[in-house]
């Protein structure tokens, strides 16, 4: 079972979601420098979310499914801090914490996604405009995101990650969509997460 850099975050990492990290910590600081010194194709770590606790100092608990980030850019400032730019890339699952030496490490397996049941398609069809509806209402409260006019793409794999990447949900939401491993029931999830979000959008513009 191969073993893992990891990163534990107060934030979920989904697949196709760009982390920006502001490294300062000393042990991530030598994370970074061991991932960077690796062959291009192993610059990888993993990220867990933290569900009680601190990122700073350690002690905290940490969610079972996580994903891989692979590092597309990294700059070293003057006083030792990284500020790097990764992608999550698939879903893994911790078989075992080992111990840190100095940063966290695990032994993980990769999750691939069941194959999506019937169905797919026509969910995909119905939450296109859903996200849509949803991405209107944050520009029209002066949020910045993914403009109203976007299109999924036409895998439902690759489609679920997006919808679930463009809009703020919170971490517990984030975590039940990267934790679901069939791509029907993921859709269905986003629906349903994106129909609780409207109505707290929709209540939010009626204050505006």
């Amino acid at each position: 079972m191969p073993e893992l850099p990891m990163f534990p975050l107060g934030t979920v990492l989904l697949p196709h979601m760009v982390l920006p990290l502001h490294i300062f910590e000393p042990r991530y600081r030598v994370l970074l420098h061991d991932v960077l010194d690796a062959e291009d194709s192993q610059r990888e770590f993993g990220v867990t979310l933290i569900t009680r606790g601190h990122e700073v100092g350690g002690g905290d608990q940490r969610a079972e499914v996580g994903a891989v980030a692979r590092i597309l850019r990294a700059q070293e400032l003057e006083d030792g801090r990284w500020i790097v730019v990764a992608v999550g890339t698939r879903r893994i699952r911790v078989q075992r914490w080992l111990p840190e030496d100095p940063y966290p490490v695990a032994e993980v397996e990769e999750l691939p996604s069941a194959p999506p049941a019937t169905g797919a398609a026509e969910l995909l069809t119905e939450l296109e405009p859903q996200l849509r509806r949803s991405l209107a209402m944050l520009s029209e409260l002066g949020e910045e995101g993914v403009p109203s006019t976007f299109e999924l793409a036409n895998d439902p794999e690759e489609a679920s990650w997006q919808a679930a990447v463009i809009l703020p949900f919170n971490p517990y939401d984030a975590q039940r969509i990267l934790e679901t491993d069939e791509v029907t029931d993921r859709l269905r999830l986003i629906s349903s997460l994106v129909a609780d979000l409207d109505e707290t959008l929709a209540f939010r513009l009626q204050d505006e």
